[in-house]
């Protein structure tokens, strides 16, 4: 079975045309099997402003057992080890700040339970209040069991104060994106697809190599202090966005594709 896959996927066919979402995949594509990609990135509808809370999002701080003054530092990932949030809480802990929570919105289990249970403990052992609340978000807004509020992804991101993504690899980064469409300023680390596909636009993040130094700490604080700051860099980044991963660069992509297809349907041209 094995021999067939490497034979036959991804079909070498002149009348076929290979998209891929990130530039490592198309040199991979390229190397191993010598076949050409058009590269079409994730994209979101940024020229659409990202909505506000609404009076069923008002109380999301409220609900999740949050201040008004606490600090949102929100998480919004799957639980899985190559998520690296152990970098998340190394940042909460080094930032010396009562006020921040760190806020977890998505499940685990897709990879086993060992991560969550190692990350609760160490969480406990650095003294950083960090929620795990996947019970209360999901693809809808709706009412549990106990009669408490479910909300959506969109509604805590309005009211997120930074958005870590620590991540040690992505194909892309939808939840990336995201955070860059709510205009929140964001920790990355700097994975191979975000090096080469998406850091050279300049955007502006708060960036790490791996480990939580005192210069990223130091970044992240001067972030959450000065609201200028915050709204020029995430105002720049949805500008950065808007241009290179909107539905308007989907759209102009795939039609270039399906042009060159109708004109040279066997790829003579290709």
């Amino acid at each position: 079975m094995q021999d067939i896959l490497d034979a036959a996927f991804p079909p070498s066919l002149p009348s076929i045309r290979h998209v891929v979402i990130n530039t490592p995949a198309r040199r991979e594509l390229a190397q191993r099997k010598g076949v050409p990609s058009s590269l079409i990135p994730n994209v979101f509808d940024f020229d659409t402003e990202p909505p506000a809370a609404d009076d069923y999002g008002q109380d999301l701080r409220e609900q999740l057992g949050l201040k008004p003054d606490d600090i949102l530092i929100l998480q919004p990932t799957r639980v899985v080890a190559r998520k690296g949030i152990e970098h998340a809480v190394e940042l909460v802990r080094r930032l010396k700040e009562p006020r921040a929570k760190l806020i977890v919105s998505h499940s685990a289990g897709d990879e086993g339970m060992e991560y969550y249970k190692w990350l609760g403990d160490l969480a406990q052992l650095e003294g950083v209040d960090m929620r795990f609340v996947s019970n209360r978000f999901s693809e809808t807004r709706n009412v549990d069991e106990k009669g408490q509020k479910i909300y959506t992804l969109w509604d805590i991101y309005p009211h997120a104060d930074l958005v870590t993504y620590p991540s040690v690899y992505e194909g892309f980064g939808n939840a990336l994106l995201e955070a860059i469409y709510f205009r929140k300023p964001i920790l990355v680390n700097r994975y191979s697809v975000y090096m080469l596909d998406i850091e050279p636009l300049g955007m502006e993040t708060i960036t790490m190599d791996g480990y939580v130094t005192h210069a990223v700490v130091e970044h992240a604080r001067q972030v959450l202090k000065d609201p200028e700051l915050r709204k020029r860099i995430t105002d720049r980044n949805f500008e950065i966005a808007r241009k290179h991963f909107s539905l308007t660069v989907l759209r102009r992509r795939l039609h270039n594709i399906l042009e060159t297809a109708e004109s040279d349907p066997k790829g003579e041209f290709a």
